[in-house]
């Protein structure tokens, strides 16, 4: 029987926000907590890139977000869609298959919208206009294949603030709204039906409408919410509740969402026919105030150096659960490394449908570790990606930067006077230093150059899985790039 399949995807989740993932959490996360404890917990897995649109794209593709034209920072909500026509996606190979899908959420891979002849862009992701909010968009989640769509456009503090479904706005944008402090969003257009404070929530019920209108086909629902990234606008009920700051009361808000999505799939009898992924974009923000949050005895970047943004682990390793009653054992952990990006060839692994050449080019299955955490490693390596374009291979213990700094925006922050003097790149032995506090590449010549070497191989042959060699998109251009070569 196929799996119904539920992936959730928080936005800007830190690894320790999940109390079954950090010990010293100073808040319980039941929900995030029950999925661990029916499930597999991989704790050594990684978004493609510290930063959403980047690692959006690979979840959805399988495909390195920097093969993408897109190499460093990420779209807004007026920008044109990212992914290709012909690039394949994981909805496209499940419709294939014979499933429902929908997404729900945040898309933030750029749509094309009716642009007027003199359209300007705004800096900063800010209002851009004109705009024709009348018009089917096009090149968004209906055209890449998921049946239905239901969400935003892009972060939730980017405009355009408006309800899309399917290929249309609800509602036309008639009033400018902005937010401030950890409720920060953009000053923007905004919707008449469309309130920053209920968005979270809105969504949720929706995901809920979704699971409840199931025909007879399995279904494949992508639930990409938009917390507790900023605006940070935890419900009235969880207010204190945390007792750290807004963002922890965020977190435990987002928790309620999985709680509400575990009992619809209970009450509708489906709970052990579905496969349930729960997991972050990318680190946390550091709009949730790091400071205040030690002060209450919480680091949602847990022992890892960085925040989003960053090339260090904290940057991209995420909290990544699953659970499938019958098919997953429960209450396991998994140490190997797996990367956001293997969605696509294990779906096609359980499903046993074969991947063209140029699908999930990236993607390697890792259903064997699902189904065993204690069996052998299924990656050789993995390359993720800074806000700044910087890369980094991990290769078994090593991983090597390709930057002086943080490539991002904690210290040395890219591009500041902090990086003066420091060596060009970095070389870390996380199994001896997961904090990435000691450079060791001077120690190391001789892995750095095969290191170096080898990322160079992933880079110019388009793809790191078997298969032809496949041309990247747009000009390989990165800040630091003279270690590719010719």
């Amino acid at each position: 029987m196929k799996p119904n399949i539920v992936y959730i995807l928080f936005d800007d989740l830190g690894y320790g926000d999940v109390s079954a993932l950090n010990e010293q959490s100073a808040f319980k996360t039941p929900a995030f907590d029950r999925i661990a404890s029916q499930g597999v917990s991989f704790t050594d897995a990684h978004a493609t890139s510290a930063v959403c649109t980047p690692s959006r794209y690979s979840i959805i593709t399988g495909r390195y977000n920097w093969r993408s034209r897109l190499k460093s920072s990420v779209l807004g909500g007026f920008s044109s869609p990212l992914i290709e026509a012909h690039t394949p996606t994981v909805a496209q190979l499940l419709k294939r298959c014979g499933y429902a899908t929908h997404l729900v959420g945040k898309w933030h891979l750029g749509l094309g919208l009716s642009k007027g002849s003199d359209f300007v862009e705004g800096e900063d992701f800010s209002d851009s206009a004109p705009i024709d909010y009348t018009q089917r968009i096009e090149g968004g989640p209906v055209d890449l294949g998921f049946d239905t769509f239901y969400g935003i456009a892009a972060s939730l503090d980017m405009p355009p603030y408006a309800y899309i479904e399917d290929d249309h706005f609800t509602c036309v944008p008639t009033t400018t709204t902005r937010g401030e402090g950890m409720g920060f969003w953009r000053s923007g257009v905004t919707a008449p039906d469309f309130v920053h404070q209920e968005v979270l929530d809105t969504l949720a019920r929706r995901a809920v409408h979704v699971i409840e209108g199931r025909d007879r086909r399995p279904f494949f629902l992508f639930l990409s919410l938009t917390g507790p990234h900023t605006p940070i606008l935890p419900a009235k009920e969880f207010q204190g509740r945390s007792k750290t700051n807004a963002y922890g009361d965020f977190v435990l808000h987002c928790d309620s969402v999985v709680d509400t999505i575990l009992e619809t799939l209970r009450k509708e009898g489906i709970e052990d026919e579905t496969l349930l992924i729960m997991t972050s974009d990318n680190g946390c923000s550091p709009q949730a105030d790091f400071e205040a949050l030690a002060r209450c005895g919480h680091n949602p970047s847990y022992h890892f150096r960085g925040m989003k943004s960053d090339i260090y682990e904290g940057g991209h390793r995420v909290p990544l659960l699953m659970r499938w009653p019958g098919r997953i054992p429960a209450s396991r952990v998994c140490t190997h490394l797996v990367s956001l990006a293997d969605l696509y060839a294990s779906l096609a692994d359980i499903l046993d449908c074969p991947l063209g050449e140029q699908e999930g080019v990236d993607s390697v299955s890792i259903r064997s570790l699902m189904e065993d955490p204690d069996s052998d490693a299924v990656r050789s390596h993995l390359v993720s990606q800074s806000i700044d374009g910087s890369l980094s291979l991990r290769r078994g213990r090593f991983k090597l930067e390709m930057c002086p700094g943080s490539g991002g925006w904690s210290y040395p922050r890219s591009g500041s006077a902090d990086e003066e003097g420091l060596p060009d790149l970095q070389l870390y032995d996380l199994e001896s230093d997961i904090g990435e506090t000691t450079n060791i590449q001077h120690l190391y010549p001789d892995i750095v150059d095969s290191m170096r070497e080898e990322l160079a191989t992933v880079v110019r042959r388009g793809r790191s899985t078997e298969g032809p060699p496949l041309a990247n998109d747009g000009v390989a251009i990165w800040q630091r790039a003279a270690w590719l070569g010719d």
